[in-house]
């Protein structure tokens, strides 16, 4: 039979293996004996353990009641047996009776261990559960174990216990690895066992872009920057729209790096998928113009009620729009979360459509009217707050709401709501009539500080060559 010494030396060789704490520990083996004397004396025994590392020895005592007559042997002892080993001994105290581990037999032994490994089973289960519950959306890295059946078994470099893999569907299959081959991948959900807690990881899904965009951008780590869409069809291309909560900071610029750097990372990892990066808006109609690149979009209708966009486009913009096989326009539709009607001018007019064709030059559009709420007249700085917090920064982003929408944001009471609609009429009737003197004129450039963009990256949607010029839809 092993020695207290030994078992506290196997012990502590299981926690270091299971990345254990002392307190663990202590617990493990406590409850492990307690199953042990169970087993011996019954469920309802009581004991005293005391673990001492220091000198590598356990103390176990029994404590039974003495009593005049036992009805459970497992807690109580008679009288009589008691004065035997000390005669002071009265009915009612407790005895204490020292155990030692040759005392304990083969079956006892064997429930302890049962009872240790559940336990260490457990630990490690609730470790997982609680360590990776609240990081999903995270990359994360490790080596492939094991390729089985098309799913990849991975090995995580900082907690090698976690069963974590990455399903076939998961994947982009114009990849191929190799056991032992380093891997990257993004946490996408953690599910639930027989056996525990699973991680599936992926390739394959749009957070896999985000996640390699928050490592490679320190404006995302910070909280400045923030993707809040994407929209990807693995190993060919991906749409990502980004917000900026600092005025200052480009967000696409940010995304883009200088001369393309940080993208190109991205690129890379992603075997050279087509990244598209445009700004985000709050208002459905300019945000379907941006998603749509590199088509230019002449106009848009929406129906907020069918949730719908009409986007019509010149005639040598069609293709464009609509990508190979559909797949830009799916991929606008899906970034911004409105089903995305197109029509040729040609087509539109066919249709009987009665309104302006052709807005101004993109440039000039957004020239003329997003004007930074701070510099309205008439609007308080309370209330430019309270717009800013929700994601409203410039006359565009709220030229198209309503009352309602107003309301629905904390600190905006009815008067104001009120006031705001009464600003924007003011507004947008004086820039109605300025827009007939406008003259056309071309578009600006892409965001300053960007430099050249690598092939295979659109920044703002814009299909421009290598260094050339681009046309900002800001």
């Amino acid at each position: 039979m092993a020695g207290s010494a030994e078992i506290l030396t196997a012990i502590r060789e299981l926690t270091n293996t299971k990345q254990l704490d002392r307190a663990e520990l202590h617990g493990l083996l406590q409850d492990g004996i307690f199953a042990a004397l169970a087993k011996k004396h019954g469920p309802n025994v009581k004991a005293e353990v005391d673990i001492d590392e220091d000198r590598g020895t356990i103390r176990i005592v029994l404590l039974k009641t003495v009593v005049d007559d036992v009805t459970d042997p497992g807690s109580q002892v008679s009288v009589e047996e008691a004065r035997f080993e000390d005669e002071d001994f009265q009915i009612g105290d407790l005895m204490e009776i020292p155990v030692d581990f040759a005392e304990f037999g083969r079956s006892a032994v064997q429930a302890a261990k049962q009872r240790i490994i559940q336990r260490v089973r457990e630990g490690e289960r609730t470790k997982i559960r609680d360590e990776f519950s609240t990081r999903v959306g995270e990359l994360l890295s490790g080596e492939i174990q094991q390729i089985e059946r098309g799913k990849l078994v991975l090995l995580l470099n900082k907690f090698r216990e976690a069963e974590a893999i990455i399903p076939y569907r998961e994947q982009n299959h114009r990849e191929h690895f190799h056991q032992g081959e380093p891997i990257r991948a993004v946490l996408k959900r953690v599910e639930e066992t027989p056996k525990g807690p699973r991680l599936i990881f992926s390739r394959a899904d749009a957070l896999f872009v985000q996640a390699l965009f928050k490592l490679e951008v320190p404006e995302i780590q910070q909280g400045i920057v923030e993707i809040r869409a994407a929209a990807r069809e693995v190993g060919s291309r991906t749409k990502i729209a980004v917000f900026s909560r600092d005025d200052s900071i480009d967000p696409v610029g940010a995304c883009v790096g200088l001369k393309g750097a940080r993208v190109q990372a991205v690129v890379n990892e992603l075997g050279g998928e087509r990244i598209d990066i445009v700004p985000w808006s709050a208002d459905p109609e300019r945000f379907a113009k941006l998603a749509l690149a590199p088509a230019r979009v002449a106009r848009v209708f929406s129906d907020p009620a069918a949730k719908t966009i009409q986007a019509v486009v010149d005639e040598d913009q069609l293709s464009l729009a609509i990508g190979r096989n559909g797949q830009n326009v799916r991929l606008a539709s899906e970034l911004t979360g409105w089903k995305i009607d197109l029509y040729s001018s040609r087509e539109w007019m066919e249709r009987g459509g009665d309104s302006p064709l052709f807005a101004p030059l993109p440039g000039e559009e957004e020239a003329m009217a997003d004007i930074r709420l701070a510099d309205i007249g008439g609007l308080s700085p309370a209330t430019v707050a309270v717009l800013e917090e929700g994601g409203y920064r410039t006359l565009n982003d709220i030229i198209d709401l309503e009352r309602d929408d107003f309301l629905r944001l904390p600190g905006i009471a009815p008067a104001e709501a009120d006031r705001i609609m009464s600003i924007i009429d003011e507004l947008t009737t004086e820039e109605a009539g300025a827009e007939g003197q406008a003259s056309d004129g071309q578009g600006g450039d892409a965001a300053a500080g960007v430099g050249d963009v690598p092939s295979g990256v659109t920044p703002l949607g814009s299909d421009a060559p290598l260094g050339g010029e681009r046309r900002s839809e800001l």
